[in-house]
């Protein structure tokens, strides 16, 4: 029965079968600007992607001003850039899962936070964020819209589950201008960081995203050749891969 469980929550978290690709959308705005998130980031994220959940939590009315600065436009292919699309899932996800937790704060885990059936409903179920006359959950953005429609890997290093495995939070918020940049750089941080990854050429040991989503990363190529990519040791194509378990802790300073 355990096994189970944890199978079906797994397949909540990661497979995500329910959630589907988003719908066109009809809608005349514009692309937003994310310098208010930027200015938070900067504030409350430090160099190491730790957060100050505290800070978030005094300042909540600038992070409001800026989650309604999302929800008053939803992107569309009429006004935006398929760059500025992306950079806004990702802010709208990193942005409102710091929401999520800073509402609920202190918890020890986002887990932490229940919404509906135990290990079958999560925090990553919970209808909250809305954006025009859209309402989307973290799952929806993540798996309905942000893996398919863009189908780029470095996704994953991009968007934050506020845990100490994730990829560490950006300290400034992504944008279109600098957006493959940005990419680039989350993937060699995370891909280099011993905390997350310890490579060798033989035998490397991995964070669990390269085993959770190798499906996004080998439409691109192998993992492997992904990784060596970006990693600073070369791993042998030979090698056998074994994973980290994944720290669900909060990632707060």
């Amino acid at each position: 029965m355990k096994k189970l469980l944890l199978f079906i929550a797994i397949v909540s978290l990661f497979g995500c079968g329910s959630c589907a690709v988003q719908k066109d959308v009809v809608s005349s705005q514009k692309a937003v600007t994310h310098e208010i998130f930027d200015q938070l980031l900067k504030k409350y994220v430090d160099n190491n992607g730790k957060v100050n959940y505290e800070g978030f939590v005094k300042d909540s009315n600038e992070l409001n001003r800026y989650l309604k600065v999302l929800s008053s436009s939803h992107p569309n292919d009429k006004n935006w850039s398929k760059s500025e699309q992306l950079a806004y899932w990702i802010n709208t996800y990193n942005a409102f899962t710091i929401k999520i937790v800073a509402d609920n704060y202190p918890i020890a885990s986002i887990k932490d936070v229940k919404n509906g059936i135990p290990f079958v409903n999560t925090v990553w179920d919970i209808k909250f964020i809305k954006i025009e006359n859209q309402v989307y959950d973290l799952n929806n953005i993540e798996h309905g819209i942000i893996r398919p429609k863009f189908e780029d890997p470095r996704i994953h290093f991009a968007v934050n589950c506020a845990s100490i495995s994730c990829p560490n939070l950006r300290n400034e918020a992504f944008n279109a201008e600098s957006l493959d940049k940005q990419l680039n750089e989350q993937a060699e941080r995370f891909i280099n960081d011993s905390s997350k990854n310890q490579i060798t050429a033989s035998n490397p040991k991995l964070s669990k995203v390269f085993l959770w989503f190798a499906g996004d990363f080998k439409k691109k190529k192998p993992v492997i050749a992904f990784i060596n990519d970006f990693a600073k040791v070369k791993i042998s194509e030979k090698a056998d891969l074994n994973y980290n378990d994944y720290d669900w802790a909060l990632n707060k300073q």
